[in-house]
C-alpha cells in the first residue's frame, strides 16, 4: 500500500526536524524518515552532549581552582558513571520535545527505516512505499576516518559513541583539534585524564590569535598538543600507540575527531540523477538539487556544518518548495561558537580573510579581556574581542574568544545581517558590567575617533571652547 504526501523529509535531525515542523504549519501532509534516532547528531552524539561534559568538566576545573576565591574544598573525585548519567539525563531532557508521538501530534507522520528512491517521486521504506510531491534530503553527516595505516586493527572512538565511556581514562589520546578535539580534550583534562592531541595545528580553521589563546589555555591546564600528522597506528599490550614525527604516544583511548562526511549513501540518489561528490549534494542558491522537486540542506550539502544552519537551511528548503518564490541561501552572517574555557566565537570574516580580500583597507579595533571589568571580576583574563571593519565603520567580521563569547557574537551577527554600522553599536546602551559592553566600547572608540580626528572634530573643539567661555 502506497501512502501519498505533500512533502517527505528525510533526515529527522535539526534541518530536517525544523522543515517538517514548519510545512505542517503551512498545511502540507508532511512525512519525515529516520533510519535511526530522531534528532540527530545534535541530540544525541554532538551538541547536547558534549556542552553536557563540558558543564561538568567545568564544575570539576572550579572544585580543583576553589582555593584562588577563599573556597576550600576538601576533596573531590570523578565518578564517570554518574557522569555519562548526566550526560544521558540531558539528552533525554531534549529529546522529550522530539519523540514520534510529539512529532504526530504536530501531524507529521513518522516512518523509521532506510530511505531508498524507487523513482523521482517514489520512496521505499522497509515494506512502506511513500509518494510525495516534494522532497528533501537531510541526512547530515558521519565521521571522516583518515587512512592512517594500523587505524582499522585498532579500537577506537568518534563522536557517534564517545559518551558512553564510563571510565576514566589515564591517557586520552585525540587526533583532530579542530571544535571536537579541542572541547573534549579540555573536558577529559579537567575530569582528571592525561589528554594529548595531534594535528597539524590547533583549531587550524580559526583566527590564529584565538588559537594562541586556546593553546595557551591548553598548556596551563596540562593538554599536550603535539603538531604532525598520525602515520601509523598500533594496539601494544592493551595500548594504543600512534605514532607522530617519528615519536610513538601512549594511551588507553583513541578519540578519531578528523572531520565529517556527508551522508549520501544508500539512498539510490544516481538513478535520479541528483548530483554529488564527496563534498556533498549540489545544491542552487534555492537548495534545489540538480532535480526539480527535490531539495537538500544541512550537512549533507557540505560546507560549513552547524546544527543552527542545518535548521534554518531546513526552513529554506521547506519555503522553498511548498511556496511561491525562493528564499536564497546566500546568508553572510553565519556564526559560530567553540565551547571551550573561553569559548571562541566568530561571524563574517577572520582578520587573515579580510586581508586577503581588502588588503589594508580594513580596519581592526581590538580589546584585551584585561580590560574588561567583568572578565576581572570573573578572574577570565584569557582573550579579545576583534571587529574587523571598513574604515566608514561596515562590520565585516568579529572574533571573540572569552567567557560567553557564544552570546556576546551575536551583537555583530546583527550588525552584518542589518547592515549596521560601528557608530549602531555604540549608540545602543549597554548592561555593566558586561562582555558586551567591552564590544560596545570598542565601537564607541571608533566612532569617537571618527568624530574628533575630522574637521567636524575640529569644529566640535571649537564650539566647545566658546561653551565653556
Amino acid at each position: 500500500m502506497t501512502q501519498d504526501f505533500d512533502f517527505v523529509v528525510i533526515g529527522a535531525g535539526s534541518g530536517g526536524l525544523t522543515a517538517a515542523s514548519f510545512a505542517t504549519q503551512l498545511g502540507a501532509r508532511v512525512a519525515l524518515i529516520e533510519k535511526n534516532r530522531i534528532g540527530g547528531d545534535c541530540t544525541w552524539t554532538g551538541c547536547v552532549p558534549s556542552k553536557a561534559l563540558l558543564k561538568v568538566a567545568k564544575v570539576a576545573h572550579n572544585a580543583r581552582s576553589a582555593t584562588d576565591f577563599g573556597i576550600e574544598v576538601t576533596s573531590h573525585s570523578v565518578d564517570m558513571a554518574t557522569v555519562r548519567n548526566y550526560v544521558r539525563h540531558a539528552i533525554a531532557s531534549v529529546y522529550q520535545y522530539e519523540t514520534p508521538e510529539k512529532l504526530s501530534e504536530e501531524g507529521v507522520v513518522v516512518f523509521k527505516g532506510a530511505a531508498r528512491f524507487l523513482d523521482t517521486d517514489t520512496i521505499q521504506v522497509g515494506e512502506e512505499k511513500i509518494t510525495g510531491k516534494k522532497f528533501l534530503i537531510s541526512t547530515g553527516a558521519c565521521p571522516f576516518i583518515p587512512p592512517i595505516p594500523g587505524l582499522p586493527d585498532v579500537p577506537y572512538f568518534t563522536h557517534e559513541n564517545f559518551f558512553e565511556n564510563d571510565k576514566l581514562l589515564e591517557r586520552l589520546i585525540i587526533l583532530g583539534a579542530g571544535p571536537i578535539g579541542v572541547e573534549m580534550a579540555q573536558a577529559y583534562q579537567r575530569l582528571g585524564s592525561n589528554v594529548t592531541v595531534v594535528d597539524k595545528a590547533l583549531l587550524p580553521r580559526q583566527d590564529r590569535e584565538a588559537a594562541n589563546v586556546i593553546l595557551k589555555v591548553f598548556s596551563r591546564e596540562g593538554v599536550h598538543f603535539v603538531q604532525g600528522l598520525a602515520t601509523a597506528v598500533e594496539l601494544v599490550s592493551n595500548k594504543i600507540v600512534v605514532e607522530v614525527n617519528e615519536h610513538k604516544i601512549s594511551g588507553d583511548m583513541l578519540l578519531v575527531a578528523t572531520g565529517r562526511k556527508p551522508n549520501v549513501s544508500g539512498m539510490s540518489l544516481r538513478n535520479l540523477g541528483v548530483n554529488y561528490d564527496e563534498k556533498g549534494i549540489e545544491v542552487d542558491d534555492s537548495l534545489r538539487t540538480s532535480v526539480n522537486h527535490i531539495y537538500a540542506a544541512g550537512d549533507v550539502i557540505g560546507g560549513q556544518q552547524f546544527t543552527h544552519l542545518a535548521a534554518y537551511q531546513g526552513f529554506q528548503a521547506a519555503r522553498n518548495a511548498l511556496l511561491p518564490g525562493n528564499d536564497r541561501n546566500n546568508h553572510k552572517a553565519v556564526p559560530y561558537t567553540i565551547f571551550t574555557d573561553p569559548e571562541v566565537a566568530q561571524v563574517g570574516s577572520t582578520e587573515m580573510e579580510a586581508r586577503e580580500r581588502f588588503g589594508d583597507s580594513i580596519r581592526v579595533a581590538h580589546r584585551s579581556l584585561l580590560r574588561s571589568d567583568r572578565a576581572v571580576c570573573d578572574n577570565s583574563l584569557d582573550g579579545f574581542i576583534k571587529i574587523i571593519h571598513k574604515a566608514d565603520g561596515s562590520v565585516l567580521g568579529a572574533t571573540i574568544v572569552s567567557d560567553r563569547a557564544g552570546e556576546t557574537i551575536m551583537e555583530f551577527v546583527l550588525a552584518i545581517e542589518y547592515k549596521l554600522k560601528l557608530q549602531d553599536l555604540a549608540e545602543a546602551i549597554h548592561v555593566y558590567p558586561s562582555y558586551t559592553m567591552d564590544a560596545m566600547r570598542l565601537a564607541a572608540d571608533f566612532t569617537i575617533g571618527k568624530f574628533t580626528d575630522g574637521l567636524s572634530g575640529a569644529v566640535a573643539r571649537q564650539l566647545a571652547k566658546l561653551a565653556m567661555g
